[in-house]
């Protein structure tokens, strides 16, 4: 059995940070203390100067397989993943075919278990009309089930009421949530078509996909889990509004509705469009600086419980489009950590606030097994971060298939140096060692 062992390290867990020593043992934490003896051990890391930190989950994911390769596979974009400091993810159920049957969505465990460097869960999707399927869904071995109150591919936008009723009075697990009033969106296309034609330009995103089409549909679906006493997670905030409608006043575990935000809106606003144009068109949009700052504020006061990704690659061709031809998403799953670190750098936030909001919150927020956290007897899921190693994105390192990263050109202040999946060595300073791919998360059920 494979042993490592990590030294000098700077331990990021549970709100401290405190040196020490790691002993890996197979797929697990060993040990962790002071001068742990090297005696027998098959490989030595000197983290002398680094941080250790638990591996991000990433909770909402695109890796476009199967039926949408030409964008991106599991294989590429769990290594992007890992080489980011990802150990594990949640992906989305708007494939092709869209996983809205319990055979379509074990097709892609099946991929997954055969191609990710990462380990890794799919949610289950929603329809207006497969509510039988979406209840065989097993609770213990599928994170939870995905619905789209917005437009989404194929046959998964969810805007009947009956359905949506259903759905949050009879799942039991976790129901993730995609948050933009479909009515609303229409409507205003509408108006913008009729002002510019074909020709709308990519500024007017964030009035067309509006802070109203958010909290409209935002706040239907927190309406729909208060009354049934559902289990509710909101997907990419995005909006200043929507904050009130989640509560920081108890304890993650003892929450009902919980709340994500992603990189982009952390990191862009609107402003931005003029320089990166459709290459930052996201749904829901990236919207004002004050909703930037308010959503940054409310990851500190924990009314948003995880930061994310919603990594959705798309070609450099798709995305060279105008407005409403260009496709909605991007690649952001290999700089979602050293874009947390640039934060950290720049004082907005604790490295201990960024290991609880992308490893530990996920854990506990969809009762992962044995993850998430530094513990002996828990999965080695383990990130060393070098605080000091600046490097600056380009073509040539990006992981990502399409080849392309809204970060272009941007010089990081860290770097993601090793990577341990499961207490697999998957990831050395640009190296991939791919002879044990990823586990499937397990989940205790709430």
């Amino acid at each position: 059995m494979q042993t490592t062992l990590i030294t000098n390290a700077n331990i990021v867990n549970e709100g401290k940070t405190f040196p020490a020593d790691i002993l890996i043992k197979g797929e697990f934490i060993e040990k962790i203390a002071d001068n742990i003896s090297s005696e027998g051990v098959d490989e030595i890391i000197d983290a002398q100067g680094k941080y250790v930190i638990p591996g991000a989950i990433d909770d909402q994911v695109h890796f476009r397989e199967p039926g949408l390769t030409h964008k991106a596979t599991i294989y590429t974009e769990a290594k992007a993943a890992v080489a980011g400091g990802v150990t594990s993810f949640m992906e989305m159920p708007n494939t092709v075919p869209n996983a809205l049957t319990q055979e379509l969505l074990e097709d892609k465990y099946n991929i997954a278990k055969k191609d990710s460097l990462a380990n890794y869960s799919f949610f289950m999707g929603a329809s207006n009309d497969n509510i039988e399927e979406v209840l065989k869904t097993p609770a213990d071995k599928v994170c939870g089930i995905k619905v789209f109150m917005g437009s989404s591919t194929g046959n998964m936008l969810v805007d009947n009421e009956a359905t949506l009723n259903n759905i949050f009075s009879q799942v039991e697990m976790l129901i993730a949530t995609h948050c933009e009033d479909e009515a609303t969106i229409r409507k205003n296309t509408a108006l913008y078509k009729e002002k510019y034609g074909e020709d709308v330009p990519i500024s007017c995103h964030p009035e067309i996909r509006s802070a109203e089409a958010c909290y409209l549909s935002s706040s239907q679906a927190v309406a729909l889990a208060k009354k049934h006493g559902a289990r509710l997670h909101v997907l990419h905030i995005s909006t200043e509004k929507e904050l009130s409608l989640f509560d920081n006043s108890i304890p993650l575990a003892d929450k009902k509705i919980t709340a994500e935000a992603c990189i982009h809106h952390l990191w862009f606003n609107d402003s931005d469009y003029d320089k990166k144009g459709t290459f930052i068109k996201w749904n829901p949009a990236v919207k004002k600086a004050t909703d930037q700052h308010a959503i940054f504020n409310a990851i500190l006061d924990n009314r948003i419980d995880v930061i994310a990704t919603d990594h959705a690659p798309h070609t450099i061709e798709e995305k060279e489009n105008t407005y409403f031809k260009a496709p909605s998403g991007g690649p952001l799953v290999q700089h979602s950590v050293t874009a947390m670190m640039d934060f950290r750098k720049q004082g907005k936030i604790s490295i201990e606030k960024i290991v609880e909001k992308m490893s530990h919150n996920p854990a506990t927020l969809f009762n992962i097994k044995q993850r998430g956290f530094i513990r002996e007897g828990y999965y080695a899921d383990l990130v060393i971060v070098n605080p000091e190693n600046r490097w600056v994105v380009d073509k040539s390192n990006i992981l990502a298939q399409c080849g392309w990263s809204p970060f272009e050109g941007h010089q990081f202040s860290a770097k993601v140096e090793h990577t341990f999946v499961s207490g697999h060595h998957a990831y050395n300073n640009g190296s991939f060692n791919e002879a044990k791919k990823g586990n499937r998360l397990l989940f205790d059920k709430r």
